[in-house]
């Protein structure tokens, strides 16, 4: 990933800190609460929109075939996706809640490969729909004021509609992420306001060596020369109740 995208994370994680912070700083200035039973009930929705950036991480073997030819990939630049979906939240104690968020990605992963015989390069464009239902469990801090730090982890399985024959790469349409995140609840007059961070590593080989579709053999090297190959999302989400 990008040095960029580290110093984003970097300043939304020194964001949340400091909003967890912030009730001790500011102890003496109460204010009226709004919604202030919200939490409480047994079962509370809302919806979500957002946007996303998709990585593949490949590891690769140096596979070299009869002409020398030795193909390396990398993902070289990111380009946002967007998000939308539903939230369904269950209380169970104070603190905890489990969420399920029926939730569709559209996003695409760029890969770049070079060949170390001769410098050639061609690009690939992955166009991804994803379907997903994550589960999650949500750890949330006291509420202070109009505003509530907590952090979320869980697992989500997704669905690509939209793989299709591609003469390197060709991804499988399943995974299985494993997700981390955080976020803060914000307690508006009439509804509540939910800015999130979550990071999604897929937990799956997601490249298909099954090529029957490829008829030039000489094509096979882009798969011959990964072992296997890992998505992985940062998720940038709003979510309204």
């Amino acid at each position: 990933m990008k040095a960029t995208h580290h110093y984003i994370i970097l300043y939304i994680v020194a964001l949340f800190s400091f909003l967890g912070a912030a009730p001790a700083v500011q102890a003496q200035t109460r204010k009226v609460m709004n919604r202030p039973y919200i939490d409480q009930r047994r079962f509370h929705y809302g919806f979500l929109a957002g946007m996303q950036l998709q990585d593949i991480e490949l590891q690769q073997n140096g596979y070299t075939d009869d002409n020398g030819n030795q193909w390396w990939a990398e993902t070289p630049n990111y380009e946002p996706g967007f998000s939308v979906g539903i939230l369904g939240e269950f209380y169970l104690t104070k603190h905890l809640a489990l969420r399920v968020i029926p939730s569709m990605h559209f996003g695409t992963k760029n890969v770049t490969f070079r060949n170390e015989l001769d410098g050639e390069r061609q690009h690939q464009t992955i166009k991804s729909t994803y379907i997903s239902v994550p589960i999650n469990v949500k750890f949330a801090a006291e509420r202070f004021n109009n505003y509530r730090p907590y952090i979320v982890a869980g697992v989500d399985p997704m669905l690509d509609l939209t793989v299709k024959k591609q003469k390197q790469y060709l991804l499988r349409n399943t995974d299985c992420y494993l997700e981390v995140g955080m976020g803060c609840d914000f307690y508006l007059p009439f509804f509540k306001f939910i800015p999130e961070i979550k990071f999604l590593y897929g937990l799956t080989n997601i490249i298909n060596k099954d090529r029957s579709d490829i008829i030039d053999e000489t094509q096979m090297i882009f798969t011959q020369s990964v072992n296997k190959a890992k998505s992985k999302m940062i998720v940038l989400t709003l979510y309204f109740e």
